[in-house]
């Protein structure tokens, strides 16, 4: 058994970034060996230093969407907030409704009156709905108009510059949430990193919102990953398979990149196979890392399945440890905050 609370800490508010750093690159980067604890305080422009030529960067290319739609029941004008989640088919896509007690299947939604509306077509055992839309022109473009970013709900300042939720290197939107790992990074410091010998490989893994979703059970174990669609090109691949010949480490950016190339391993004993499907690993304290030598990521909420993933990277000891030493040095957590570099605790 493994108890949900031991994965607990204290978090003053006033330490959850509510906006971006004016330059993406001045946030701070926190540097845990993995091996023996040991910590050290940088700034994310010292990655170059971090890392040896011969290393590979395994970054996530998905973007998101403005998927936060605010609108009304057609029929009483009652407001209504959907989450787009999972596209289905060009019209149809599964949603979060709120409030979901006044949103029945059958139910029309207005967004905004003759471009953007809706109808309930079922209520999900889950109780997420599955909605078709009536739009005039391109939904994309229709969307951009009506939506706006879903941030997640600690943040509460208004994001004035869209761009900032999206990597410098998002390319295939899909994503209810950034992955924000990659968030840190500018163009220069890409470009810094390729002539240091450094090489940078894409997957795509579309995040949804059940990756932040809360663990309720106690026991770890019991908790029920929600699937995410990923994609694994054959060109990264390929990198991927040069750096591990030639002594490279890989290194992950982010928990969802993390993911896909576990995922893919482990259903192919330990080697890499281009393809697309859908991931629910679910990693935590114990799990073997099959490709991942190292991480970076930013800090994650308490008892949340992010925090047990960098727990079984460099142990549940040492990122707690870390977490608190965080905490008072005053580093600024969660989606628009600071990052760590995490080596495995097995990284020789």
């Amino acid at each position: 058994m493994i108890k949900r609370a031991d994965f607990n800490y204290f978090l003053p508010e006033n330490l959850i970034a509510q906006h971006p750093l004016a330059r993406r690159d001045e946030s701070r980067l926190l540097v845990l060996d993995g091996r023996t604890g040991a910590l050290a305080h940088r700034v994310f422009s010292d990655l170059p230093t971090l890392l040896n030529p011969g290393d590979c960067l395994v970054v996530n290319n998905t973007r998101v969407i403005p998927a936060r739609l605010l609108g009304a029941r057609s029929d009483s004008k009652t407001p209504v907030e959907v989450l787009l989640l999972k596209r289905q088919s060009d019209t149809d896509w599964e949603a979060i409704v709120r409030p979901g007690r006044r949103v029945r299947t059958g139910h029309r939604l207005t967004f905004i009156p003759g471009v953007l509306e809706a109808e309930v077509l079922a209520v999900l055992p889950d109780g997420n709905r599955i909605i078709r839309f009536e739009f005039t022109g391109v939904f994309e473009s229709v969307l951009d108009l009506a939506g706006t970013m879903p941030l997640p709900p600690y943040i509460h300042e208004k994001l004035l510059d869209r761009e900032r939720y999206q990597t410098v290197y998002a390319k295939f939107d899909g994503s209810a949430a950034a992955p924000t790992a990659g968030l840190h990074f500018t163009p220069e410091l890409l470009s810094q990193l390729r002539a240091s010998g450094i090489a940078i490989a894409e997957v795509t893994l579309h995040v949804g919102l059940g990756t932040f979703r809360p663990v309720k059970v106690d026991n770890v174990l019991e908790h029920q990953m929600h699937a995410e669609y990923y994609e694994l090109p054959q060109a990264t691949v390929d990198i991927i398979e040069q750096t591990r010949a030639h002594g490279g480490r890989v290194i992950a950016v982010g928990t969802t990149s993390n993911r896909v190339l576990e995922t893919v391993a482990g259903a192919h004993h330990g080697q890499l196979v281009a393809g697309t499907g859908f991931t629910d690993i679910f990693i935590y304290p114990g799990y073997t890392f099959k490709v991942v030598d190292a991480l970076i990521t930013n800090f994650h909420l308490p008892e949340s399945t992010l925090l047990m993933l960098v727990s079984a990277m460099a142990g549940h000891d040492h990122i707690m440890a870390a977490y608190a030493a965080a905490i008072t040095e005053k580093y600024r957590f969660f989606s628009f905050g600071d990052a760590m570099f995490i080596t495995h605790r097995k990284d020789t």
